[in-house]
């Protein structure tokens, strides 16, 4: 796998007999589509959190402005009617544009499927953390690399 991973990183399987590639977005789709309700109310309000108002009209049709203007502001919570709504490809586009808005965001779905006993048992989970815990470490030591460039005598 790839050392460097980023938003627009193929995960390839070297167990299948055909190379499958998927991104990170089509990886979180998967595991939203497997997820039970409860479980998904709480991906998207994660998803939802960094996004305003104006960011949330563009994507989506504005669907998920509209959920998150239902469900309040300060205090969000999905309704279930409103997961009802929410298909794989929404959810797809959507972790397309957060992660343009904060990558930590999206990298930190892996925190919660790791808590979440309930995700925590499907392939596609499991392969998300994975994806997202090598790329926050890979970004924190590239950070690493960068801030302990050699001074230049002034």
């Amino acid at each position: 796998m790839n050392s460097q991973i980023d938003a627009t990183t193929t995960i390839t399987d070297p167990e299948a007999t055909e190379a499958t590639d998927i991104t990170i977005p089509e990886l979180v789709a998967q595991v939203y589509e497997r997820a039970p309700a409860a479980e998904r109310g709480r991906m998207l309000e994660q998803l939802l959190r960094p996004l305003g108002v104006l960011s949330l009209v563009a994507v989506a049709g504005g669907m998920f402005a509209k959920i998150r203007l239902r469900s309040g502001w300060q205090d969000m919570h999905v309704r279930l009617d409103d997961l009802q709504l929410v298909r794989a490809a929404d959810v797809r586009t959507l972790v397309d544009y957060v992660q343009q808005v904060s990558v930590e965001t999206v990298d930190g779905l892996a925190q919660w499927l790791t808590t979440s006993s309930l995700m925590s048992t499907t392939a596609a989970a499991a392969l998300l953390v994975t994806v997202l815990v090598q790329r926050a470490q890979s970004r924190r030591a590239g950070q690493d690399s960068g801030s302990r460039s050699p001074q230049r005598p002034g």
